[in-house]
């Protein structure tokens, strides 16, 4: 194995609350009251819907899609989804700084530190553009039992509800979290700070027109079906564990101009008190990735509102 190198579940595609739209040529966080199932394929008007994603309204009745069947890989929770205090370098949009609000791993000098991490609320670093970062890996449908679908969210209300659901879930179950017949859910709730206006984020319950009860009972069904076939979910855990560990951070470079693409976008359209502002341009006439985010942080910092999950 490359040590350095994040083993991370294979991916079929991606999920989306909301998408990113370029308009007058400039890239923009544009809201949405659902989800979006993608491949991970562009084509000039973006992300290329994922087959599965027409399949689910169909079966719904051509209607919004607020709610996916899905199964989870692991049956430890922290494997699902993983959530860290993230930064961004601003000169080369490498991961400059991660950590949990103990700790954290930071680059600098040639070397990777362990520090303590006071979260963004106590942080120097956190004006720079430190935020929250989840990814949630599931499994839609039985194509491919060992690839997922990655959720990819910024906002506190998704990473803290999905959390919540999965280590309940975890316990309920009495571990049997993979084999739980799930749904990850759309809701949306006002705030103060958000005008009043719908915020959307992502949940995750049992499926519909099932009990809890029901549920656990077909994950103990499942279970003893994998076992009899030899299914050893404890050492695909393990493997995943082994892999996540293998290098200091998760993302890497081929991933870097997606993830501040989604979540760094040139101007945020999602507030009512969101000001446009064209970026800044070098002396060559393009700006350089440092104009890029300055601009985008700034933009960033002139929002009162975060619009929860968009990716």
């Amino acid at each position: 194995m490359i040590k350095g190198l994040a083993i991370t579940p294979p991916l079929l595609g991606r999920i989306s609350i909301g998408r990113v739209v370029e308009k007058n040529g400039k890239k923009k966080k544009k809201k949405d009251d659902q989800f979006t199932i993608t491949t991970q394929v562009q084509n000039k008007d973006g992300w290329i819907v994922h087959p599965l994603d027409e399949a689910l309204r169909k079966s719904n009745g051509n209607s919004k899609l607020r709610s996916i069947p899905i199964q989870l890989l692991f049956n430890d929770p922290d494997l699902n989804l993983r959530a860290e205090y993230s930064l961004f370098d601003r000169q080369n949009g490498r991961p400059l700084c991660v950590g949990n609000g103990e700790q954290c791993k930071r680059t600098g000098k040639g070397a990777i530190q362990t520090l303590p991490c006071p979260s963004p609320e106590s942080c120097e670093l956190a004006p720079a553009g430190c935020k929250p970062y989840g990814r949630l890996n599931v499994r839609i449908g039985d194509e491919d039992e060992l690839g997922s679908f990655i959720f990819r969210t910024t906002g506190f209300n998704s990473i803290r509800t999905l959390a919540a659901r999965l280590h309940y879930f975890h316990a309920v179950s009495d571990g049997l979290l993979a084999c739980m017949p799930l749904s990850l859910k759309l809701r949306g709730k006002s705030t103060t700070q958000s005008y009043r206006a719908a915020i959307f984020y992502a949940d995750i319950t049992v499926r519909d027109g099932m009990t809890l009860e029901a549920a656990i009972a077909q994950a103990r069904e499942t279970h003893a079906q994998r076992q009899a076939v030899g299914f050893d979910q404890q050492e695909l855990d393990q493997a995943a564990r082994v892999g996540f560990q293998n290098a200091a951070f998760e993302t890497n470079e081929e991933e870097v101009p997606e993830i501040l693409e989604e979540f760094y976008p040139e101007s945020d359209s999602h507030s009512e008190q969101a000001v446009d502002t064209a970026p800044i341009v070098s002396a060559k006439g393009r700006p350089s990735l440092k104009e890029k985010l300055d601009d985008r942080i700034a933009n960033q910092n002139r929002d009162a509102v975060l619009l929860d999950g968009v990716a």
